[in-house]
């Protein structure tokens, strides 16, 4: 990737953390820090890697995005509005009885949303179904999948995964958001789920660490996956819960709290000078 579809990336980034920072804001609930984490991989994903057309949301073509920790709709929302699914303006209605942007995603209400989720585990188990059905239609699309690394602690995600493993789905991309965070605290202390490559190796899964901030990394990470063959693919991409805020950063108290008015006002203006700089030097 050159400097400038690099910094493209970039900039759609910081716009979408401006965006989801005011959702949960507006809303006085949601869940910000692991949105912010997955921010650049969810960038990726809808502006380098899939193939979507946001005027044909059902296109039976396209590749499929499931948001197993569905939770951080805060990630995903502002990604499909910068994409051109539905209006940006539509995000003030988030978490709106009204509106059709639910704290977390339902398929068939909002367009873009392939697969409705919230209960952690479910929805790796729902992309592998969706892998499956592709190589059993000889289709050539592929899915890709985000989770939280607290959510590794569902038993069901490695049900998903020997499932994966064993129909050879090697149309299936899962990503960890590996920020070692989860609401009760780090990761290490609630249930150490480490070494995350070694367990997904010895489930037959094809295994790439990434830096989950890295445009560069992340492209060419996708690259690998679509070229292994015969087997899944896991990115266990390193984060920072809360990126972008300095006082949200590393902070599990941010998991699913909305800022107050005073500390919004911090949050943003920070958002906000990191975008002017990003495109000051455009």
């Amino acid at each position: 990737m050159d400097h400038t579809a690099s910094h493209e990336l970039a900039v759609t980034a910081a716009k979408a953390r401006l965006l989801g920072m005011d959702m949960v804001h507006r809303a006085a609930s949601g869940h910000i820090g692991g949105s912010l984490s997955a921010m650049d991989i969810v960038t990726t994903l809808y502006f380098r890697v899939m193939r979507v057309d946001p005027a044909k949301p059902q296109d039976p073509g396209r590749d499929r995005f499931v948001l197993s920790k569905g939770h951080c709709t805060p990630a995903l929302y502002p990604m499909l509005a910068l994409r051109g699914f539905f209006p940006v303006e539509e995000l003030e209605q988030f978490r709106r009885i009204d509106g059709r942007l639910s704290g977390h995603p339902e398929m068939g209400e909002t367009p873009g949303v392939d697969m409705s989720t919230g209960s952690l585990g479910q929805g790796i188990s729902a992309a592998v179904g969706m892998a499956l059905a592709g190589k059993a239609d000889g289709a050539d699309w592929r899915v890709y999948t985000l989770l939280g690394d607290g959510e590794i602690e569902e038993g069901q995600v490695w049900e998903a995964a020997m499932a994966a493993a064993k129909y050879h789905l090697d149309n299936l991309c899962a990503i960890v958001d590996v920020n070692g965070l989860q609401i009760d605290g780090a990761t290490a202390d609630v249930m150490p789920s480490e070494p995350l490559d070694k367990k997904f190796e010895a489930f037959n899964w094809n295994a790439i660490h990434v830096d989950g901030h890295d445009f560069n990394a992340l492209e060419d990470a996708f690259a690998q996956a679509a070229a292994c063959k015969g087997k899944p693919t896991v990115l266990l991409a390193k984060t920072v819960k809360g990126k972008g805020v300095a006082f949200m950063e590393h902070d599990a108290g941010w998991h699913g709290k909305a800022p107050n008015d005073e500390q919004y006002e911090r949050a943003r203006a920070e958002l906000a000078a990191a975008l002017a700089e990003l495109e000051g030097k455009s």
